[in-house]
Formats: C-alpha cells, structure tokens, sequence
C-alpha cells in the first residue's frame, strides 16, 4: 500500500445520531462511493467515564465538561435504557482521510452548519442549553451527531485511544506496533506488575500494543514521567469490560 494511502481518521456516530435513526444516513454520506476512503476498524462501544475523559480531556474544567461526558455516554438521550447508551467508532483509511470526513461532517456548530453547509452531516445536529443543579443556564452544548479527528496528531491520539492494534487489520495499522513481554494489571488509577483480586490484567506478555502505549506503561512501572496518563493508554484495552471503576 502507497503512502498516501495511509492517513486514518477517527469517526464517532454518537447517541444522538443512533436515537435518531440517523447511523444510516451518516455511514451513507461516508460509504466508498462518497469518499473513496475504506474501513480499517470498526466497534459498537459502551463508553465508561473513563474514556469520555480521556477523549474530551482538552475540556476539563470548562462548565460543559460534566454534560459532554454525559452526551457522548449516552446518558442524556437514554436516561432510563442503559443498554442503549453506545457509539459506533469507526476508522477510515484513504488519501486526505481527515479532510475529506471533515468536509462531510460540515461545520462543528449544528446552526452554522445549516446556514453553511446544508446537506452536511452536523446540519441535522441541535444546539441544547447545559444547566446546573438549581435550572440555571450556563451555557450551550452542541450535540452535533459525529465526531471526526481535525488533524493527523489528533487522529492518533483518538484512534489508539479507541483502538487497540488486534482491532484492526495487520496491513491497515498506521502506527508502529510493539508485543508485550511484560504483565500490566491495572486497578483505581494505578498500574501494577503482578495480580491482586481487584486488578484487571490489560496487557500480557505475547498482546499486541501501539508501541507508544508500552513505552508509556513501562515507563510508569518504573516510576519516570510518561507522554501520556495511564487511563489514556488502558481505556481502550477496558471497551465494554464490566469492570468497577471503569
């Protein structure tokens, strides 16, 4: 495979979108025939706390922030039906990958998007008032229907957040991959080597990583600054595991 062809994008159908009935639609407006572009890897994910953080880490702190990992966990469109509360999570692959989702996705801003882009994705979103505990209005959230990564640095960010390497096909993977020689359990934040009840084992010795997850695991066993947190690299191996603290 070309080069060229290698740049992905992460794409996210969230709960609004699949209450909607609009998973259809969207996967439509990003078939081959519209984009060229092809699947690499796709799951339906029950999204924990800890993986609605992680993706919206750059947003903690902001007064939407609680709302928004609410939203993407379903939680507002299924209060009552947590068996409901899902993403589709897709990776596509193919030339000017990110622009071209991009492009489809329309403009971020469900209003504007109308204005601008009608026809697009993100036109059919809405724009919902977030409140606190009293009633009182803080602010908007935009439940716009899909995410899509805004540049190649975000696109790996997101796509080993959401993906581990077996989720995808050997020759489809764009980032160096490692195999772990090593246990890594992992139990209320903190990263172990050996097994206590409680633990949840989420790498053995012969899986499969990105090579930056294990640089980023060893590096905390040992006690050194890490690129990244731990919950970064072990939200993606916890998808859909019924785990407590996850």
């Amino acid at each position: 495979m070309e080069q060229k062809d290698i740049e992905q994008t992460l794409v996210l159908i969230k709960p609004d979108a699949l209450k909607n009935s609009l998973t259809g639609y969207v996967l439509s407006q990003l078939s081959e025939f519209h984009t060229g572009l092809r699947f690499a890897g796709a799951k339906i994910v029950h999204v924990s706390t800890m993986l609605a953080s992680e993706h919206y880490a750059e947003h903690r702190g902001k007064f939407f922030f609680p709302s928004l990992l609410e939203y993407i966990q379903g939680k507002l469109h299924y209060p009552n039906d947590p068996w409901r509360r899902r993403v589709v999570a897709i990776v596509y692959q193919g030339p000017k990958a990110i622009s071209k989702v991009r492009e489809i996705s329309g403009p971020t801003d469900p209003h504007v998007a109308r204005d601008t882009r009608p026809g697009c994705i993100r036109s059919l979103g809405t724009i919902e008032q977030v409140k606190d505990a009293e009633g009182k209005v803080l602010g908007n959230r935009m439940d716009n229907l899909i995410h899509a990564s805004a540049n190649p640095g975000d696109a790996e960010r997101e796509i080993k957040l959401w993906f581990r390497p077996a989720d995808v096909p050997p020759a489809m993977h764009p980032y160096p991959t490692a195999t772990s020689s090593e246990h890594f359990y992992f139990r209320d934040g903190k990263l172990f080597a050996d097994y206590a009840p409680g633990r949840i084992c989420v790498v053995a010795p012969g899986d499969l990583t990105w090579k930056t997850d294990l640089d980023v695991l060893q590096s905390i066993l040992k006690g050194e600054k890490s690129a990244l947190t731990v919950e970064a690299v072990v939200a993606k191996y916890l998808i859909n595991e019924q785990a407590e603290g996850v």
